[in-house]
C-alpha cells in the first residue's frame, strides 16, 4: 500500500495524541509535529481532510458514566473537538497549509458550519478541511463521524492515528504477547469485537469499502512512512482486496 494508490483520504485523529507528553489538553510541539507530517502527505499530492475527538479535553462517555446526563455530556464532547480543531488549524497553517474548520454545530463567530459541497470545493484547492463537532448529534461518537465524513467526502481509505502500531487479538498495553494483525476484514473486526472503532463505523466504511488504516500516530514520521507502504498499520478491509 502506497500514497500513489490513494487520491483522498481521511485522517482521524485521537483527541489524547495531542496531549503529546502531558495527561490533559494540547500540546502546541506535538500539533506543530503533526502538522508537519500532514503538510508532507499533502505536499505528495493527496486530498485530505481530517476529524479530530475531543478525550484530552472531554470524553461525553466517561462524563457520561460520571452522573451527566449523556446527551449533554456528548454535546460537551463536541465542543471539546471544536478546540482541538482550532489547534490543528492553527498548526498547519503556521507551516503553510491553508486550512478550514467545519462544525456540525454551527458557530459562526469561529468556523464554518459543516456544508459538504463546500467542503469538497475546499479540498479541490488544496486546502486541508477539519471537521468539528462530531454529527452534531449526542450518542455517536467521532469514529462515526469520521466514517461518515469520508464517505461523504469520496475518500479512498480512513487513517486513524492512534496510540498503538495496529489492530490486536488483546490490549497490547495489557498482554504482552498480544497479536498484532497486519489485515483483517470487517466482518471479522465486528464478529470478534476488535474494537478497532465502534461498530457503527466499522460498517459503515465496509458498506461503502472505505479502508480503514490503524497506525500509531504517537512516533514521529509514522505517517509518512505508512502512507509509502513501509510504516506498521492494520489494513482493514474486504477480504477480496487481500486474499
Amino acid at each position: 500500500m502506497t500514497v500513489s494508490r490513494f487520491r483522498r483520504i481521511l485522517l482521524k485523529l485521537s483527541g489524547e495524541v495531542l496531549m503529546g507528553q502531558g495527561q490533559f489538553g494540547i500540546d502546541p510541539a506535538t500539533c506543530e509535529r503533526v502538522a508537519l507530517e500532514v503538510k508532507e502527505a499533502k505536499d505528495s499530492g493527496l486530498e485530505i481532510c481530517m476529524v479530530v475527538g475531543g478525550g484530552n479535553i472531554f470524553r461525553g462517555l466517561a462524563g457520561a458514566a460520571q452522573g451527566f446526563d449523556r446527551a449533554s455530556a456528548d454535546y460537551m464532547g463536541m465542543l471539546a473537538t471544536v478546540m482541538n480543531a482550532l489547534a490543528m488549524q492553527n498548526a498547519l497553517e503556521k507551516v503553510g497549509v491553508d486550512t478550514r474548520v467545519q462544525s456540525a454545530i454551527p458557530m459562526a463567530s469561529v468556523c464554518e458550519p459543516y456544508i459538504r459541497r463546500r467542503a469538497e470545493r475546499h479540498m479541490e484547492k488544496g486546502r486541508v478541511v477539519i471537521f468539528a463537532a462530531g454529527t452534531g448529534l449526542p450518542f455517536f461518537t467521532t469514529d462515526t463521524t469520521a466514517a461518515l465524513r469520508a464517505a461523504e467526502m469520496d475518500c479512498d481509505a480512513l487513517f486513524k492515528g492512534t496510540s498503538v502500531d495496529g489492530v490486536y487479538d488483546a490490549d497490547p498495553k495489557k498482554v504482552p504477547t498480544a497479536k498484532r494483525y497486519d489485515t483483517l476484514s470487517y466482518d471479522r473486526v465486528l464478529a470478534d469485537n476488535l474494537k478497532v472503532m465502534d461498530a457503527s463505523a466499522v460498517a459503515l466504511c465496509r458498506d461503502n469499502n472505505i479502508p480503514i488504516v490503524v497506525f500509531n500516530i504517537r512516533g514521529e514520521g509514522n505517517l509518512t512512512a505508512v502512507l509509502r507502504g513501509e510504516g506498521t498499520s492494520t489494513i482493514v478491509q474486504t477480504e477480496q482486496q487481500y486474499v
